[in-house]
Parts: C-alpha cells; sequence; structure tokens
C-alpha cells in the first residue's frame, strides 16, 4: 500500500481542523496572528533593524508594533527606514489576509446561525408553559382560547408550538390569523413530537398542560408515539404529566389507559362527541351555540367553588343561592360529578359546586338568602305533550353517521323515519356492521348527488321534521366543505319558499368556511374541529372538567335541552331569572339561560343565546323562545 505523502496528509488535517467550525477556525487565525507578529518581532530584535530615527527597538515593543499593523494597514503610514518598513509591509499583507478571512468567517458563522435559529431547532427554556404537540388547522382556535384565558394572569404567559412545519411559516400564519395575543408570547419550534431528542427542545419537562393534536394518516398512532415519547422519557419528573389529547377510535382507549397509569392523560373521543351533538342539535336548534358558549373563554365558564355557606343545604336550595352564577351541579369530596342531581341531593362538608361564572372570584353567595320568586307567573306543571313520531333526512355520510343514528334512536318517539342519501361507497354495509337493530326508527338508504336540486326537490325535504348535512368523510376538507356549502344554499332557498319550517343542521370541518356558511342561515353549524379545540383548550387550562364534559355529553343521565319558554313561566310580561329557576328546579330541572328567537340570527348576540344570566334583571319572553336547561330527558 501507497503510502500518504506529507503534503496528503496536511490536506487531510487542514480539512478535518476546517470542519470543526467557525471557534476553529477562528483559533487558527489567532495562531496564525501570533505566529507572524513573532516572527516579525524577532526579525526586527534580531537583525537589528532599527526604526529611521529612534534606533533599535525592544522584543517587546517591536511586537506590539507588528500587532497594530496585523489590525491596522494604514499605521505603518508613518514607518521610517527600508529595512524596518519592508517587514513591516509584510506583516501588514498577513494583516490584511487575516482579517479578511476572520471577517469572513464571522459573517459566514452569524448566518448560519440565522439560519439555525430560523429552522427552530434551538432550545427553548421556559417554565410552567402550556405545549401544543402537532399542526392542524385546530391550532388557531386553541390559541386563541388560550390567550383569552391567560388575560387574567398578571405575570403574563407562554405557549410553545412543537410540530413538523417551518419554524418561520408557523409563526407567520398565527400572526395573521391571531395579530394580537395580548399578554401571551408564542414560541415556535420545528420538529417531530414523537421523537424524544426533539421533544427535548420544547421543554415538556416543565410545562405546566401539554395538547397533543391528532395529525397524519393515520392520527390516533401519531397521538400514541407522541404519548409514549412523553411518559416513557428517561428525562422525565416523578410528578403526574397533564396531558389533553383526542382520538377517533374508540379501541385505542384501552392504549390510552395504559399510558395513563403513572400520568393525567384525558383523551376526547372525537368521532363520538360529535355524533352526540350533531343527533342532539338536529332536535334542538342552537344547542351547538349553547355547547360553544359553555367551552369557549371568551364569556362565562364552568368553574368550581368550595362553598362552606352552602354545607348541609340542598342542591334545589343552591339553585337561588348565587345572584350572578348559575350552578350546575355537586361535585363530591372523592371526586364525583353529579350533573343536575335530585334537588333534595345534600350538600356536604368538602363537597364543591361546579357553576357557570364570568370569573372563579366572581362566584359568591347573594345577600338575599331566600330571593323572591313570582310564583304566580310559574305555568302548570302538568302540562306535557305526547313526543310524536318525526321524519329525519341525513345527506352525506362520515365515520359519525352510525352513531349519529344510533343516538337520534335514543331520542325520537316510536315509529319515527329515517333517510339516508349519500354518493359514498359501502353505506350499508357500514350501517349492517355498525349501527345494529334500532328500535324507534324505520332506516332507509338512497344513492344520490346532493347537491343536485333536482334530486332534493324530488326528495321532498320540506316534508322531513330535520335535515342532517354530513361532510364527506372520504373527500379532503375543503372539496367535503364545498359540497355541504353547495347543499346548503339548495336546502334553505327550498325553506324560504315553503311555509312548512324543518330545522337544518350542518357539519363543517374548516371553522373559516363557517362564516361562508352563514349567508345560507341554516339554523345550526357543527364545526367539528371547533368544537373540539375548544375543549382540548379547556381541560388544558382545568383537568378537573374532565367529569363535567363526560357526564355533560353522556346519552345516558342529565343532559342540555331547549324547551318552550311557555312551559315554565307566563310570556309576554316582565319575570326575572329567579321565578325561572324556581319554575325548572319544581320540575327537577336546572336552568342556566335562554335563548330569544327573534335574535336566532343575529351573530353578535350569540344567536340569541344568553348563559348564567343575571338572576334579577326581568326579561319578557315571547311564545317561541326557549328555555335552557339541564335535564334527564
Amino acid at each position: 500500500m501507497k503510502q500518504p505523502t506529507f503534503k496528503q496528509k496536511f490536506q487531510y488535517w487542514f480539512d478535518n481542523y476546517m470542519s470543526k467550525g467557525p471557534i476553529a477556525m477562528i483559533g487558527g487565525l489567532a495562531v496564525l496572528s501570533l505566529a507572524i507578529i513573532v516572527l516579525a518581532a524577532a526579525i526586527i530584535r534580531i537583525g537589528h533593524v532599527a526604526m529611521g530615527g529612534a534606533g533599535e527597538l525592544t522584543f517587546g515593543e517591536a511586537a506590539w508594533m507588528s500587532l497594530m499593523r496585523t489590525l491596522d494597514a494604514g499605521t505603518m503610514g508613518g514607518d521610517e527606514g527600508p529595512g524596518f518598513r519592508f517587514v513591516m509591509l509584510l506583516v501588514t499583507i498577513g494583516g490584511i489576509f487575516i482579517v479578511s478571512t476572520l471577517i469572513g468567517i464571522l459573517s459566514n458563522g452569524l448566518e448560519e446561525r440565522i439560519e439555525q435559529l430560523r429552522k427552530g431547532r434551538s432550545m427553548v427554556l421556559e417554565n410552567d408553559h402550556t405545549l401544543i404537540f402537532g399542526w392542524t388547522p385546530q391550532i388557531f382556535t386553541i390559541i386563541s382560547e388560550l390567550v383569552a384565558a391567560n388575560e387574567s394572569r398578571t405575570s403574563g404567559a407562554v405557549i410553545v408550538v412543537l410540530a413538523e412545519q417551518d419554524k418561520v411559516e408557523m409563526e407567520d400564519a398565527i400572526n395573521e390569523r391571531i395579530p394580537d395575543t395580548k399578554n401571551t408570547r408564542i414560541i415556535c419550534r420545528s420538529g417531530s413530537p414523537s421523537d424524544m431528542n426533539d421533544l427535548e427542545i420544547a421543554s415538556p419537562h416543565t410545562a405546566r398542560s401539554i395538547i397533543v393534536l391528532s395529525e397524519g394518516e393515520d392520527p390516533d398512532t401519531h397521538v400514541i408515539k407522541t404519548l409514549l415519547a412523553i411518559t416513557n422519557n428517561p428525562n422525565r419528573h416523578e410528578k403526574p404529566y397533564h396531558i389533553v389529547t383526542q382520538i377517533r377510535d374508540p379501541q385505542n382507549l384501552d392504549v390510552i389507559k395504559l399510558l395513563s397509569e403513572r400520568d393525567n392523560v384525558q383523551p376526547i373521543l372525537t368521532t363520538d362527541l360529535i355524533a352526540r351533538v350533531v343527533a342532539q342539535t338536529s332536535r334542538q336548534s342552537g344547542l351547538s351555540i349553547v355547547y360553544t358558549e359553555l367551552m369557549n373563554f371568551g364569556g362565562d365558564e364552568i368553574y368550581f367553588k368550595n362553598e362552606p355557606g352552602l354545607s348541609g343545604k340542598t342542591y334545589g336550595e343552591a339553585l337561588l343561592a348565587y345572584e350572578t352564577s348559575s350552578v350546575m351541579g355537586i361535585r363530591r369530596a372523592d371526586g364525583a360529578v353529579l350533573l343536575n342531581p335530585a334537588m333534595d341531593t345534600r350538600i356536604n362538608s368538602g363537597d364543591s359546586i361546579f357553576a357557570i361564572a364570568e370569573d372563579d372570584d366572581k362566584i359568591y353567595l347573594s345577600k338575599h338568602s331566600h330571593p323572591a320568586v313570582e310564583a304566580g307567573l310559574i305555568t302548570n306543571l302538568n302540562e306535557t305533550s305526547k313526543p310524536k313520531p318525526e321524519r329525519g333526512l341525513i345527506l352525506g355520510w362520515n365515520r359519525s353517521a352510525p352513531i349519529i343514528i344510533r343516538e337520534l334512536d335514543n331520542y325520537v318517539a316510536k315509529g319515527s323515519e329515517l333517510l339516508v342519501v349519500s354518493e359514498a361507497e359501502g353505506v350499508e354495509d357500514q350501517i349492517r356492521r355498525d349501527v345494529g337493530k334500532l328500535k324507534n326508527q324505520k332506516l332507509k338508504v338512497m344513492e344520490g348527488n346532493i347537491r343536485d336540486r333536482a334530486l332534493l326537490n324530488e326528495l321532498g325535504v320540506t316534508e322531513y321534521d330535520h335535515v342532517i348535512v354530513l361532510a364527506y368523510g372520504h373527500l379532503s376538507v375543503q372539496d367535503a366543505d364545498a359540497i355541504t356549502l353547495v347543499t346548503l344554499l339548495h336546502l334553505r332557498d327550498i325553506a324560504e319558499k315553503d311555509e312548512t319550517p324543518f330545522s337544518i343542521i350542518s357539519e363543517m370541518l374548516d371553522l373559516r368556511n363557517r362564516e361562508l356558511a352563514e349567508a345560507a342561515k341554516v339554523d345550526d353549524f357543527i364545526v367539528s374541529e371547533h368544537l373540539i379545540s375548544l375543549m382540548l383548550s379547556q381541560l388544558s387550562e382545568n383537568s378537573e372538567l374532565q367529569g363535567v364534559f363526560v357526564d355533560l355529553f353522556d346519552p345516558e343521565g342529565a343532559e342540555v335541552y331547549l324547551k318552550p319558554i311557555s312551559a315554565y313561566v307566563q310570556t309576554d310580561q316582565p319575570v326575572d331569572f329567579y321565578t325561572v329557576v324556581e319554575a325548572a328546579r319544581q320540575r327537577g330541572e336546572t336552568a342556566i339561560g335562554y335563548r330569544i328567537m327573534s335574535e336566532s340570527q343575529n351573530a353578535e348576540k350569540s344567536y340569541g343565546v344568553k348563559t348564567n344570566p343575571r338572576k334579577s334583571e326581568k326579561v319578557t319572553f315571547r311564545l317561541e323562545d326557549k328555555l335552557i336547561v339541564i335535564a334527564e330527558g
């Protein structure tokens, strides 16, 4: 084997040295500069080179003059003596080379550093921050809600986003959609949330809560891998992590439970949740707006309050104990949540009530222990009507549809009918596999283009009590929403030309398309990702709310209903909400607000929905207005 030459060895050494980066280069230049200075000083001193008119120089003085000429070429302008000038000229040429090289190295190093910062790979050094893993359209709603929630934090707050996206693009998108972040700083970093090394960039071990978004072709797998990276991290702390996430397939909940043994992992089963809300809202116009009001941070929210003054009293008495808060239920000392319990349920020492309020410090007992109730305005308790069979129409299809069908079967009267019209493949097979036997509805399936006006006219949509438009699950988000929008426009046009009222419920996948859909003036919008985003934000701020949400959306037990106000109090005359709450209490129900139907198309007034009204304020209700209650049915 041929031995490498000295030149090859030097080149190899030089390449390895230069590859070490700017610091090594600057060190090399410093050594080279020192060598030039020492060599020049030695030549001047040993060679007895004299500076004209100044005699011979000491080694130290010669070294200093060489250093000055290395750094500044103009310094040699006053040099005298041919020998001295020649030596200083060589030193100055070397200095020009060294300084120009140093400037180039510093410039390139600065550019590389800026590029590294742009890539978002630097470590986050924050404490008590909210950490979001993943990047989906949900993130804008979540950040907006967290910004609103953080307004009360005097020291400010920090949100860190880690996703497999370009850092600058994420920042630009957030700034465009959320221009005012108030007292919240938003930090973006690029990396894979399921990679333990990338995970450390976002400092998950010092975060107060972590939100894991589902993304990709297999979102549940992405969520599970990210949870494993967090909970099985060798650098993790011993205290439980507070993690909020979403799951589509209920079969994966068992895996999540295994990961929750040491940590507080709160998964939201998105498919079931949205399906239940769609089924409930299809029969109760305005219900999705009520849920939005309960779960966003823009108005009143749900808080827990331990109230010693209520110890020993009943739940029914607690309903009238607050002027500016609306009690919803009791949380026992052991953590059990009782939503709208029996009115004679006792509140024990250590129990807490949970109520809708402007803020947690705004929950305080009213000065009036026994507020005046206008009993004469409460209507007859025995006024009940027998439910009638209903006709329902589902246009479109996705994975939520079978659950919607099953949920509707629990609400409608026996003898009801339901027709499904869709272009999706395998609908009947999926119904046979996932729906099962229905007890109250007769189900029919039909293939057709739901955007076809002729088909809608042929179906006679005006003869149905409620129409549900679902976004196609096999299409992209924008394509699915486009079909929904066209269908809605046709349905509203048909409804306006017919005197028979029927409700139109739509599912929008992208929140931005809701603004377009509002032109269609439909009764309700179920923006899937929007509702889930609101719940993720609430749980990230208060993990105790999970029990309330589980109970609130559970088909068994108490739920939110919008019922005719005339069944509770007399209409067309002023009545305060204390009286309304008492009327609902006598029926075993909890009143939390009302809906003024004359404002149902006014977005600025929340489509007429008012939750947690001041109980002393009087309102004149009309016959068509609704009361929002939590009840068994």
